[in-house]
């Protein structure tokens, strides 16, 4: 019945209630106003911006505009050219719980071109996310996995760290983000690298306010909350994944077939492995077993040897620490549409306001309390091919959907002019052939 379901939503992809959401859902309403952030807290609550900034290793010397800067499409892919900020007033960023010491990074305009394939489709293979970027989400900022990039080393008893010249670790107990990070992160989830790529890990709250997608704004202390009482409509489509695919916030309809269903939360198909909901308790047997879905992402048995055994349960390693300490409802005799909403990938076949005949679909997941849960964005696999990328130029002809001119408006329907165009995505200079 999954599959039928499946290839008949697939067939239908493309009919939609708007035009073409893969154009139209950009969040290209303050494209022409410029990026700000708040250097500190005091900054911050007293409204001190700042539209040009330096820290001596990332330099914003020109003010930039704000995310989304042109659409363009053709047959086969749409194509955004961004500076990468967000559209909130982004910062400030710390990286102690008393907020003391300065994050090291600050964000810059990266200028970049990312392809969307206009037709996904389910993969027949494994793709896995990578590192990095996965996606990018309306307002323009580039959208990345789970991960940190870091994980434990057995030989050194600890995790990977590049200050303590420790590579990436083994590769088999890997770090969250969201919970390794998070306290690097400002009011909206966002923070950077080190050459500066403003991204999210996890929900982009502040996006989610701009979009109003039940979430309030706390203007005193400049801060994002969940709204309270149940939300009363579907989510939007905070951005798209490399494979094609819409990612929505948190709140879909509570029959997948249905839009007349009513709306809700959606639940993650993933637990912590704490002995509840069928799960082995990390705390009691240790880390010496992989999940189930990990372990067939990775074509191997759970069982570990000793030299690929994680560290025990403690402070320093809570639950929750890795990717890994998570099960997946489906491995545990848990039905996905019943117990849980969303599949491996963080994601269902189901209708949705922009595609009342139905698409695969990512929704960002929180818990209860609004606060973010794995796997935030997406899991371990894509659903369709990754093919989407940062490119270096455009060689085709396109069609020009919208481009920042004084805050001119997402157009309804595509203009007539066709453009060629090379955009180096490492200078801000760009050439294009017009007809």
């Amino acid at each position: 019945m999954k599959t039928i379901l499946s290839i008949a939503f697939s067939t239908a992809l493309g009919a939609s209630a708007f035009a073409d959401p893969q154009i139209t859902s950009w969040f290209t309403a303050d494209s022409g106003q410029f990026a700000q952030i708040y250097r500190t807290d005091a900054d911050k609550y007293s409204g001190r911006s700042e539209t040009t900034w330096s820290n001596g290793r990332q330099n914003q010397q020109q003010p930039a505009f704000n995310g989304v800067q042109e659409i363009l499409s053709s047959a086969n892919w749409i194509y955004i050219r961004s500076t990468g900020l967000g559209s909130q007033v982004m910062g400030p960023w710390y990286i102690d719980t008393q907020r003391r010491i300065l994050f090291p990074n600050l964000p810059t305009d990266q200028h970049f071109i990312i392809a969307i394939p206009r037709h996904p489709a389910a993969q027949m293979g494994r793709h896995f996310n990578h590192l990095g970027e996965i996606g990018l989400f309306v307002d323009g900022v580039q959208m990345f996995d789970s991960s940190d990039s870091f994980s434990y080393s057995n030989q050194n008893g600890r995790d990977a760290d590049p200050r303590a010249r420790i590579g990436r670790g083994d590769g088999l107990w890997n770090r969250d983000a969201f919970v390794n990070e998070g306290v690097t992160f400002d009011a909206g989830f966002g923070h950077q690298q080190q050459w500066g790529t403003y991204h999210y890990h996890a929900e982009p709250i502040a996006l989610r306010y701009l979009l109003g997608d039940h979430v309030d704004f706390d203007s005193v202390s400049k801060s994002y909350s969940e709204s309270a009482g149940a939300p009363m409509k579907h989510s939007p489509i905070l951005g798209w994944t490399d494979d094609g695919y819409p990612v929505y916030g948190p709140y879909g309809y509570s029959d997948p077939k249905n839009s007349n269903s009513g709306v809700r939360r959606m639940i993650s198909g993933f637990v912590l492995r704490n002995g509840e909901n069928g799960t082995d308790s990390l705390s009691e047997i240790g880390r010496h077993t992989l999940p189930v879905w990990d372990a067939r992402d990775l074509n191997r048995t759970t069982i570990l040897q000793d030299y690929e055994a994680g560290p025990n349960v403690s402070e320093r390693y809570p639950p929750g620490h890795y990717l890994e300490d998570y099960a997946y409802l489906g491995d545990l005799g848990k039905t996905q549409g019943k117990d849980f909403d969303l599949d491996e990938s963080n994601g269902r076949w189901c209708v949705t306001p922009e595609f009342q005949q139905g698409t695969y679909a990512y929704f960002t997941t929180i818990d209860a309390n609004g606060r973010p849960v794995y796997p935030y964005i997406m899991g371990h696999r894509f659903h369709g091919n990754p093919v989407g990328r940062v490119v270096r130029g455009i060689y085709e002809p396109v069609v020009t959907n919208f481009v920042n001119q004084a805050n001119t408006a997402l157009a309804s329907a595509p203009t007539t002019k066709i453009t060629t165009l090379t955009w180096n995505a490492g200078n801000e200079n760009y050439n294009a052939v017009s007809r």
